[in-house]
């Protein structure tokens, strides 16, 4: 989460926070899924050499960690903020169940999903898009290092082709791998719209909630 290669900067976090936190002051409930590859990815232990279910572990508890830095940015911006883990650790976080996940958005609260589906062999993209047909989420923010979905990676082919629009179909064919097939394919089967931008745009979110900013949209 920011410039380095490794670790949060809470800078950034800070920021990240205060545009999220402006969404839901406009009535807007959100329910947010957070990563650990800053800290740790799963399938990288495993290929030096650490099981792979023990590795997926250590990667859900990095989303954790990550998860209590988000949610206490945004209590420093005034805004009521609930870890959720998938995995019980209730000295920490309170454990996600869909229905309390549920009351605590009509409460007005911001939930973070941690700990991905709680299972191992499951992205992070796979638990978003699990989480939002919980929670019957309108769209699936996908917040990324660009603003959108190409081609190819625009930071080392200065020829990709960014997309405006994508079918779910356009997603799966053309292998363009902006998330995992079962995440597209579990975002298509419950009609869940899927956004791609840049989380490093200022007021990104927010421009795209109001109509403008540059995003990709991948739906039906």
């Amino acid at each position: 989460m920011g410039s380095g290669e490794f670790g949060l900067d809470m800078a950034v976090v800070g920021r990240i926070a205060a545009e999220i936190a402006a969404v839901a002051r406009q009535g807007r409930q959100i329910a947010l899924v957070v990563g650990g590859g800053n800290i740790f990815r799963g399938l990288a232990g495993a290929a030096k050499g650490l099981d792979r279910t023990v590795a997926d572990h250590m990667g859900m508890l990095a989303t954790v960690m990550n998860a209590l830095a988000v949610a206490g940015a945004l209590r420093n911006v005034g805004a009521e903020a609930v870890v959720m883990s998938a995995i019980p650790m209730q000295a920490i976080c309170e454990t996600y169940t869909s229905y309390d996940a549920r009351a605590h958005l009509e409460a007005g609260r911001i939930v973070l999903c941690a700990a991905g589906t709680g299972n191992p062999f499951f992205t992070t993209d796979t638990a978003a898009a699990l989480r939002a047909a919980e929670l019957g989420c309108d769209a699936l923010f996908k917040a990324t290092q660009v603003d959108g979905i190409y081609s190819a990676d625009p930071k080392r082919d200065p020829a990709a082709i960014r997309y405006d629009r994508l079918t779910f179909s356009d997603v799966i064919a053309r292998d363009l791998r902006v998330m995992d097939t079962a995440a597209i394919a579990l975002a298509r089967d419950n009609r869940i719209p899927v956004i791609v931008f840049d989380i490093h745009a200022a007021g990104a979110l927010e421009a795209i909630l109001a109509g403008g900013g540059r995003s990709t949209l991948v739906s039906q």
